[in-house]
Parts: C-alpha cells; structure tokens; sequence
C-alpha cells in the first residue's frame, strides 16, 4: 500500500502519525498530571477534615461504641453542606461500622487501613484509598483514628470527591477531552501540511531534480553522463541529497573519462592495424616482386643476380617473420596471455649475462661495454625470462644505433624499495619528435615515426612487460646519445 505513494507523501503521512502520536501522548500525560495535581490538592486542602468533624461532633458513644442510627442524621447533615464529601467509620481492621450511603450503594464492607496509616504517617500526598461505593476505584481521602480512654477504635473515613463530584467531574473532564482532541486535531493538520511542504521543498524537491537527470541517462546515454558530468559540485554541506548528487556527478566523470580513454584506445587501434598493415605490405610487396622475378627471368638470370635476388627476398621474408612475431607477442602481452612467472634472482648478474651475449658484435664493431654494478645489491622478484628481453632489447637498440667506437654503459643500482637500471649509448640519440610517441602504439597518420626510427615494436613490449611486474621505463634527458632508465619494484 505504502509503496503506491510517493516520497513526499509517505514523508508527509510519516509525520502526521508522529504528530498524532505526541499529541495523543501529550494529552494523557497532561491529564494524568492535571488529575494528580487536583487530588494533591484536594487532599492537602481538606487533610484536616475529619479531625475537625471528630472535634464538634461526637462519634463514638460513652461506652466507646457507634451508633449507625445516631451517626445517619449527623453524616446526612454534614454532606448536605458539603455534597462532595463521603463521611464513613471503619475498624481499626477496616470493616464499615456506619455510613450514609443511600440503599445498595456500598460495593464492599472492607477497605484496606494501609493507605489511612501511610495518610496519617504524613506521605506524600496524593495517598488513595478504597472506595466503599466500589469494588475497584481508589479515591483520595481525610482520615483521623477515634479512641476512647487510649484505645483506638476506629477511624473516621471521609472520601473528598463522591459520587456526585465524580459525575460532574466525568462531565468536565469530558468536555476537556473532547475540546483537547479538537485542538490537537487542527494543530497536527497544521504542522503535518508546513511539514509536507518543508519536505518537498527540501527533500522531494531535489530527490525529483536528481532523478530527473539521472533518468535521462537512460534515454540517450553518453551525451546525458557527459552533460551530468559538465555540472559543478555543490559545496561541501550535511545534506545527503547534494552529497548523493556529487556522487552521480564524480561516477558520470569516471565513466566519461573512461569513455574517452576506451575512445581514444579504439582509435589507436584502428591507426596500429592501419600501420602494421602498411608495414607488412611493404616488405611483403618487395618479396613477392623478386619471387616473381625469380620465376619469370629465371634462365636469364646471372648467377649472381639470382644470389642477390635470393638475398633480399629472404630478408624481407625475415623481415615479415620478426614483425609478425612481435605482433603475437604484444597482442599476448596486452590481452592477459602472458602472466610474470616470479623468482628472486639478482639483477646484476642478469645484466653481466645479457652484456656477454653480446661482447662479440661490441667487439666487431669496437664498442665499448662499462657495467656499473655496485654491490650487494637486494635479490628482485621478477619473471627472469621477461626481465632478460627488456635488458637485450635495450642494449640491441643501443648496439645498433652507436657508431663505431662509441660507448655503451649499463648501470644498476638501489633507489627506496626500487632497483632501477640504465642503457645509456652515445649515437645520435632520438629525435625531439619522436621522444613524445615513443612507448605508445604507432601511428599510420604520424609520418614523421617511421618503424626504423622506433626500433620496431620492441620498445612497446618492453613497457608491456615491465608493467606487469609493477614497473615502468622512461627516456632520461642526456647531452648525447639515448638514454633509458627502467625500474622494477623490490
């Protein structure tokens, strides 16, 4: 049923019984009070009565005995001037010994005496005693013991609020309830509609704002996240409202952000297939060109133009091979395919063996290989068959593009909770427009990146593998040369 109401209605109704329930509670609390404070009243009022009747009037005989028939006409008397009183003479164990209620009016014989001794104890007052006109009720009263040469006889029990006072009592405190119900009712429509338009002003007012923007997220969806995510802030406040709204507005960013990124990455892509095609297209056209030769001019052919055509066909056929493998391998890296297989080993020992591999082109071409080692150095935990490519790709590039008698250096060392290490050469270093693009998906549209001056895909695959591990690479600024700094986390 509450579910066909809206927010504000069900805020609003919410409020309403809340009132409804204070009212009513705040009714019954003040009545109670106000009972209370008349009965205390009353009581404190005439606590004195019956001692002074006792004074006046006799009650007891000279023998110390009562008297119905002599006491009838005194109590009639007595409550004619005073119609709210009930005069009655008890025991000292509570039995009515006489009284002047009308025929079929006493409900009980007996009351109990406790609440006459707490009475004359002096208590607290209101004290309530035993109605004799009830079987149940409990009413405030006077009382005063009557004795008789020190010995106690009885007591003189007087009910200050009888039965007629309890009519015309039931008469007012009717009326009082009934003008209180009115009033509570007008006062909780009252304030139950300033709190129905409080919440929607409030509450209801910015929760259909926010639920129209994010509704329309589902209408058109990217151009809605991206409006959304345009929108400022609200300020830093208690209201949970604009805190749910900044929290749709940071999530529309997130998605847009991402978005963009999944945008952007989708582009490069399409330029990556377009440039690998156009690369594979090349060296595969230069092949098939002497492969044809080789089949039609055959018999024409010298010796030696058949070796050379042999030649070239099979280093672009090597060609095709290798740029095709490094295809595979980043589209593994990049896809999950590869996962690091970790050991500790140490870094410096790796970089020896990697520098040994290649001593004899160093040599051949008179290169110089410093390794810089210091140690100890702290064991890496790393995938050593990953680690190793990244080292030998660096310092084949490094070999290829140092001219002869150059210098090559490798360096390794501790920085924090890092092992970082250098390649550094001193050929021509890389070109100023290139250093932006040089570990990100070639681009067909850039003409200025050819294959040869990126050194193919391996310095991609490099970054891959060192992401995997944690790490990363960067190209450092130097006075001459390339130089490449890598770090893997300890």
């Amino acid at each position: 049923m509450m579910r066909r109401f809206s927010l504000g209605q069900r805020l609003t109704l919410l409020f309403i019984l809340l009132l409804l329930l204070c009212a009513a509670v705040a009714c019954l609390v003040q009545m109670y009070s106000s009972q209370q404070y008349g009965n205390a009243m009353v009581q404190r009022l005439s606590s004195g009565l019956a001692q002074q009747i006792v004074q006046r009037e006799p009650i007891l005989d000279a023998q110390g005995r009562v008297d119905r028939r002599a006491l009838k006409p005194l109590f009639d008397r007595l409550m004619t001037f005073n119609p709210s009183v009930e005069l009655y003479v008890v025991s000292p164990e509570g039995e009515l010994l006489a009284d002047a209620a009308p025929a079929g009016h006493i409900q009980r014989q007996k009351i109990d005496i406790a609440p006459v001794q707490t009475f004359l104890s002096g208590a607290v007052m209101p004290v309530y005693g035993d109605d004799p006109r009830s079987t149940d009720k409990q009413k405030v009263f006077s009382a005063v013991p009557l004795r008789q040469d020190g010995e106690l006889r009885g007591y003189l029990y007087i009910i200050l609020q009888g039965e007629e006072s309890n009519v015309l009592a039931d008469i007012a405190w009717h009326k009082a309830l009934w003008s209180t119900a009115l009033w509570s009712l007008l006062l909780v429509a009252l304030f139950g509609l300033l709190a129905g338009l409080l919440v929607w002003y409030w509450v209801t007012r910015p929760v259909k704002r926010l639920t129209a923007e994010v509704t329309g997220l589902e209408q058109d969806s990217i151009s809605a996240i991206k409006q959304l995510a345009a929108q400022p802030l609200a300020s830093a406040t208690g209201d949970e409202v604009a805190t749910l709204r900044n929290t749709f507005i940071e999530l529309a960013r997130k998605i847009t952000s991402q978005w963009d990124q999944l945008a952007d990455s989708d582009r490069q892509r399409r330029e990556f297939i377009a440039n690998i095609s156009h690369d594979l297209r090349t060296p595969l056209t230069s092949l098939l060109g002497y492969l044809e030769t080789l089949s039609l001019k055959s018999a024409t052919l010298t010796p030696q133009e058949h070796q050379q055509y042999l030649t070239t066909a099979l280093r672009q056929g090597q060609k095709v091979r290798h740029l095709s493998q490094q295809l595979f391998e980043l589209a593994r890296l990049e896809h999950g395919g590869i996962k690091p297989q970790r050991e500790r080993f140490a870094m410096g020992e790796l970089i020896s063996d990697v520098a040994q591999k290649f001593e004899l082109t160093a040599r051949t071409r008179a290169l110089q290989l410093h390794i810089d080692v210091p140690g100890p150095l702290p064991l890496v935990n790393a995938d050593v068959s990953m680690i190793e490519r990244v080292v030998t790709n660096l310092l084949d590039n490094a070999i290829r593009h140092t001219p002869t008698g150059g210098e090559i250096r490798l360096a390794v060392w501790q920085e924090d909770e890092q092992l970082q290490v250098e390649v550094a050469d001193s050929g021509m270093g890389v070109d100023a427009a290139l250093r932006d693009d040089l570990f990100v998906r070639p681009s067909a549209l850039n003409t200025q990146a050819s294959r040869d001056n990126r050194g193919g895909l391996g310095l991609l695959i490099v970054k891959r593998m060192l992401e995997l591990h944690g790490g990363g690479i960067r190209l450092m600024d130097s006075v001459s040369g390339a130089r490449f700094r890598f770090f893997v986390p300890l």
